[in-house]
């Protein structure tokens, strides 16, 4: 009986424990971009650029976007969202264009990448 009483003491604490953590997975899987039309939007309607930095960015990455970068990003008008990954095999490089905006990605181009193109990017991820 002693060890029911307990139980129900921290009954109130493990509930908030609880209600924290299912609130902070739902905010990261519905308030943070999962891809470029996201993205867009998030750093078109962002209320500055140092809330873009905290939210945005990636730990360590905040020095990779400048103000200027941002205000051109925010002022100006978007044409079309694109949305691109280079894959890598063997000395070979690929940009694959995938449908921006969708759940799921599907390819709309595949071009092999010239090799400067390919230094450049190899380059950028280190």
């Amino acid at each position: 009986m002693k060890n029911n009483g307990a139980l129900m003491n921290k009954t109130p604490l493990l509930l908030i424990l609880l209600i924290i953590a299912v609130g902070l997975i739902y905010y990261k899987m519905y308030f943070t971009p999962k891809n470029s039309l996201e993205l867009y939007q998030a750093l078109a309607f962002a209320e500055s650029f140092e809330s873009v930095q905290k939210k945005l960015m990636e730990k360590g990455y905040e020095g990779n976007i400048t103000e200027e970068d941002f205000n051109a990003i925010k002022e100006g008008s978007m044409y079309k969202p694109s949305q691109f990954t280079v894959f890598e095999y063997y000395g070979k490089s690929f940009l694959i264009e995938t449908t921006p905006g969708t759940e799921r990605l599907k390819i709309l181009s595949v071009k092999e990448l010239p090799e400067d193109i390919r230094r450049f990017f190899s380059e950028l991820a280190e």
